[in-house]
C-alpha cells in the first residue's frame, strides 16, 4: 500500500504562496532569500525524497508549473524528478504535462479525488510525494488520505498570503516524529497524523 506524503516549502507562519516571486504576491519570493550553505542542503534534502518516492501526486497547476522549470534540467535531481510517474487530478487535463515520455508513466485522475487517490495508495507501493498542489493537499488533509507531513520551515514570517492548511471540517492532531536543521536557518520537521484521536 502506498503512502501519501505531503512535502512543503512554507514560511514559519504557514504561508505557502508564490515562494519564488513569479506570481505577483506582494510578498512572494519568499523562498529566494536563503543563503547557500541552505540551498545545498536544502536541494540534498529533496534529492534524497525524490530518490526514495514511488510517485509523484499533483494538482494540474503545480504540474504545468514543474513542466516548464524542470523538463529542460539535468543532472542526478532533475533526472530522477522528471522520470518519476506522475498522477495529476484535474477534470480537465487529458495526459500529465510534466512527463518524459521515455521514461515516466503516469495519469490523470479525473474522477472523484477521494475515490481515485484512495485507489491509487492501494495499487502503488511506496511514497506518493506531494508538492505544492494546496487545493489537492486541503482535500487530501480534510479526508484523512495524508500519511506523513513533510516540511521545510524557511525563517521567514509573512502576515499574509495562501497558508497550507485551510479550513478543515474537524481538527487534526499530528504527532512530530522527525526534527532538525537543514543548513543555517532552515526547518524540516516530520509529522504524522495521530490515528482516532
Amino acid at each position: 500500500m502506498g503512502k501519501i506524503i505531503i512535502s512543503e516549502n512554507v514560511s514559519l507562519d504557514g504561508v505557502v504562496q508564490d515562494p519564488t516571486g513569479e506570481e505577483g504576491f506582494r510578498l512572494g519570493g519568499w523562498y529566494l532569500q536563503m543563503g547557500d550553505n541552505d540551498r545545498e542542503a536544502w536541494a540534498k534534502l529533496l534529492l534524497a525524497e525524490a530518490l526514495g518516492a514511488e510517485a509523484l501526486l499533483l494538482g494540474r497547476r503545480t504540474d504545468e508549473w514543474f513542466a516548464t522549470r524542470w523538463l529542460s534540467r539535468t543532472g542526478e535531481w532533475a533526472d530522477r524528478l522528471n522520470s518519476l510517474p506522475k498522477y495529476v487530478v484535474s477534470a480537465t487535463l487529458q495526459e500529465p504535462k510534466w512527463s518524459d515520455s521515455t521514461a515516466s508513466k503516469g495519469r490523470v485522475l479525473k474522477g472523484d479525488v477521494v475515490d481515485e487517490v484512495s485507489k491509487l495508495k492501494q495499487e502503488l507501493d511506496g511514497d506518493l510525494v506531494v508538492y505544492a498542489s494546496s487545493r489537492l493537499v486541503h482535500t487530501l488533509m480534510e479526508h484523512d488520505l495524508v500519511d506523513e507531513l513533510r516540511l521545510t520551515v524557511f525563517p521567514v514570517v509573512l502576515g499574509a498570503g495562501e497558508r497550507l492548511f485551510g479550513e478543515t471540517s474537524d481538527k487534526k492532531p499530528m504527532r512530530l516524529v522527525h526534527a532538525r536543521t537543514v543548513g543555517d536557518g532552515l526547518a524540516f520537521l516530520t509529522y504524522q497524523p495521530v490515528q482516532d484521536a
